[in-house]
């Protein structure tokens, strides 16, 4: 029986290296990793699965990992998850990806046996999305924060065309000046969104200036870059606001009072997303409704095609936005 002190004298590393290697674990070259395996495909060395390597046969099983599940957003996301999951036939496994290197959800996942991923608003590492390659563990990425998809399957939604009805929209209802609320990062879709706005006002007025306050996209407080652009408003006229998110858009609404500015009268307020509380602002705010759950369970549908051999789209799968009008506008 080949042993593992043989394979990592064979690959030139050290026993510890190898096993981390075959596992999946810790930070090293791709050469390295690479070399290890092949040796022990070489020699025929095989892991036991308690060890760390994938168990044989694929579990009904499927992850969703996010960074946290205690938003509105990742409500959204676990429910469309886990109804598509369970059409389909598998259970859905709830992963919290913390912000350490030493986090090993990728191993965790390949222990158990998981037939496909699904990663909201993450961006992997190399090694971590090698560890479920070399596992044929299928991954879509929902609402990917980069450009490039990286080789994966991902569902987004058409955030650029949503934003620039949002600008149409509060040119409609009479604004005659206009501002947005940004998320920071600036990740993919906040950019889109932020295009989108200003170019669809520029098509109308092309020499229009938007001024662009950035704010955590979780954000709710009232910034006060907002308090002090709606008091600088002259009176008479309205500012139409659009929000990355919604609850950047309850940040404008508590701006709003900050400056003595009512809505809608004073100020037009449109946000993103959709989500259950935007409905409860007082006035209930209009925003741009995206798919969440439909996201979601089209990722899901994706990876469960894919677990029986059916290859994942080249391109990403794309959900359009609508808008919602609410007392906010």
């Amino acid at each position: 029986m080949v042993t593992l002190a043989e394979v990592a004298s064979r690959a030139g590393v050290s026993i510890s290296t190898a096993s981390r290697a075959l596992a999946g674990r810790g930070e090293m070259t791709t050469s390295t990793r690479r070399r290890v395996q092949a040796v022990a495909r070489e020699l025929g060395y095989a892991r036991v699965p308690s060890a760390g390597g994938r168990p044989s046969g694929s579990g009904r099983l499927l992850d969703l990992v996010l960074t946290g599940y205690h938003t509105a957003y990742a409500d959204e996301v676990t429910a469309g998850a886990r109804s598509a999951a369970a059409d389909a036939g598998y259970d859905l496994v709830l992963t919290e990806e913390r912000d350490d290197p030493r986090d090993d959800w990728p191993v965790r996942i390949r222990r158990r046996g998981s037939s496909g991923v699904l990663l909201g608003l993450i961006t992997p590492t190399a090694n971590q999305l090698g560890v479920l390659a070399e596992a044929g563990i299928p991954v879509v990425v929902m609402d990917p924060v980069a450009d490039s998809n990286r080789g994966l399957g991902s569902v987004r939604t058409t955030d650029r065309e949503g934003a620039a009805d949002a600008a149409e929209h509060l040119l409609d209802r009479g604004a005659t000046t206009f501002a947005m609320v940004n998320g920071v990062p600036a990740y993919r879709f906040g950019r889109a969104r932020r295009e989108g706005f200003i170019s669809a006002l520029r098509h109308r007025h092309p020499s229009i200036e938007v001024p662009v306050i950035d704010a955590s996209w979780a954000s709710a407080e009232a910034h006060p870059q907002m308090v002090d652009l709606l008091r600088r408003v002259p009176e008479g006229e309205r500012i139409g606001v659009f929000a990355g998110s919604d609850a950047m858009a309850a940040g404008v609404y508590a701006a709003a009072a900050a400056a003595s500015r009512r809505i809608p009268d004073d100020v037009l307020v449109v946000g993103f997303d959709d989500i259950r509380g935007a409905r409860w602002l007082t006035p209930p705010l209009s925003t741009v409704h995206q798919p969440i759950r439909d996201m979601a369970g089209t990722a899901v549908r994706m990876l469960a095609d894919a677990a029986t051999g059916e290859a994942l789209p080249a391109e990403p799968v794309v959900l359009p936005t609508r808008l919602i009008v609410r007392g906010s506008t």
